[in-house]
């Protein structure tokens, strides 16, 4: 169901975030947008590690936003990590980035972005590519299955759920 297809922006701009958000909610999008700031932070909420070990409140995206210019791990780490993790290599990725650097644009293919994107130098571009990532990647595409390992601690719940035995907070 499209209006639940949970996005996810990793991007280190917090105002870009917010631009992104605000224009999401003016094209209409109806889906969940959850973000995070660095390339680590993104494959931490993939992997569902610390902070994001639990997948009610964390779960996996439908749509990654990916921004290649991060501090420490780019998103072109980010991506090529996503492709080389079994679980997670049908992830739909949206490179939406400032460069249009003929070499950006081909190296994120070559590593399995399914779309480059130029941020747009305005609002209501944002607004209308907030229209066509929900009318293309929303309504017409179909997302493939994706998955992760369960976290220790989903693990930990499980097990003791399982024996019957109350499970303690930590």
């Amino acid at each position: 169901m499209p209006e639940r297809a949970l996005i996810l922006i990793a991007d280190d701009s917090e105002d870009d975030i917010t631009v992104i958000r605000k224009a999401f909610e003016k094209a209409h999008v109806p889906n969940p947008v959850y973000s995070v700031k660095s390339g680590q932070e993104a494959i931490a909420y993939l992997q569902g590690k610390g902070r994001y070990s639990l997948r009610d409140e964390y779960p996996l995206p439908d749509i990654l936003l990916l921004d290649l210019a991060m501090p420490g791990t780019d998103g072109f780490e980010v991506l090529q990590w996503i492709r080389e993790q079994p679980g997670l290599r049908s992830l739909r990725v949206i490179v939406l980035t400032a460069s249009d650097h003929i070499r950006d644009i081909n190296q994120a293919y070559q590593l399995g972005a399914n779309s480059f994107m130029v941020k747009p130098s305005d609002f209501e571009n944002y607004v209308e590519l907030g229209k066509t990532i929900e009318l293309h990647w929303l309504k017409h595409s179909k997302a493939p299955e994706t998955s992760r390992e369960p976290s220790e601690r989903e693990t930990r719940v499980h097990r003791h759920q399982a024996s019957g035995e109350p499970t303690a907070p930590r």
